[in-house]
């Protein structure tokens, strides 16, 4: 990895900047872990019979972004990134994809949420999840959304680790 650039969250703020702050922590984390490695080198799943790799965790992270927020709040009949069913599992198969096309579905889903959480008027704004049946507030999203990027985060340090030896930050 190279130098680590990220902004970290502030010591003090409202709830809602604190959720926004760590929640930009740990997508720069994410890409972070990514930095400096080659397609090929993002594809190297961890161990058999595991098939994760780090690319995979930018896909499956473009779909956490897009099922929480775009289909919670904007478009409950929003499609899957990488499914044309509700798979979550198939993001996680990086072996055809690019550096370009798993970073760009992500970032424009992450721009998407950041978009989408400006714009509501409260934590307490309640969006659908469609895959739960339920409604479910903006900041329960935020919560999940940031507990899902420290669970994945860590499974990347892991994943850099095998690649080139380093250790996670």
């Amino acid at each position: 990895m190279t130098s680590d650039n990220r902004i970290g969250p502030p010591r003090f703020g409202s709830e809602r900047d604190m959720l926004r702050a760590f929640l930009d922590y740990h997508r720069a984390t994410l890409a972070m872990k990514c930095e400096g490695l080659t397609d090929e080198q993002l594809r190297q799943q961890s161990m058999s019979p595991s098939t994760l790799s780090l690319l995979g965790l930018v896909r499956h992270m473009a779909e956490v972004e897009r099922a929480w927020f775009r289909r919670a709040f904007q478009d409950k009949d929003a499609p899957m990134v990488w499914s044309d069913k509700i798979d979550f599992q198939a993001a996680y198969d990086a072996s055809a994809s690019t550096r370009d096309d798993a970073f760009g579905a992500w970032e424009a889903e992450v721009d998407n949420s950041r978009r989408i959480e400006r714009e509501a008027e409260s934590l307490d704004q309640a969006g659908y999840q469609p895959r739960w049946g339920e409604e479910v507030s903006m900041r329960m999203v935020m919560v999940h959304v940031l507990l899902e990027y420290g669970r994945h985060n860590g499974h990347a340090d892991f994943l850099r680790e095998g690649v080139d030896g380093s250790v996670g930050a």
